[in-house]
């Protein structure tokens, strides 16, 4: 299995290392992850924007079945459901904690809870991600 600080390394170059997504627990079970609500991360009112709290559960959840691939394979999201229920103001720090509900073969389901500092719940991401199965050699 990669670890953390490998991983790490790999999304930095991409858009969860711009949003400043640091990851904390990597698992095939579960993964952890925070990211500080700058301002250029909010929308009106100081607050985190959706669409930040949606790409912050995304990549949990294909980090997650990424952990969980065979060999060669590869993931893409294929459906996504969010449930916003608080606020993150900006200059704190929101936790992600992404758990699976099903590894198969071809899908792998996982909900992220997304939490503020002091623990209230911010939203609920359920994602369906499909496993593409390495190309065969011709």
């Amino acid at each position: 299995m990669i670890d953390l600080a490998t991983l790490q390394q790999h999304l930095e170059p991409m858009f969860p290392g711009l949003m400043g997504l640091e990851l904390t627990a990597v698992g095939p079970e579960r993964v952890t992850a925070t990211l500080r609500v700058r301002p250029d991360l909010c929308t009106a009112g100081d607050i985190l924007h959706g669409g930040a709290v949606m790409a912050f559960a995304d990549t949990l959840g294909a980090v997650a079945t990424f952990v969980n691939l065979p060999h060669g394979a590869r993931t893409t999201t294929i459906e996504s459901s969010t449930r916003f229920l608080a606020a993150a103001p900006v200059n704190s720090t929101v936790t992600g904690e992404c758990t699976a509900f099903h590894r198969g073969r071809t899908t792998m389901v996982w909900q992220t809870l997304v939490r503020t500092e002091e623990g209230k719940l911010c939203a609920v991401v359920t994602q369906t991600q499909l496993v593409i199965a390495p190309q065969s050699a011709k």
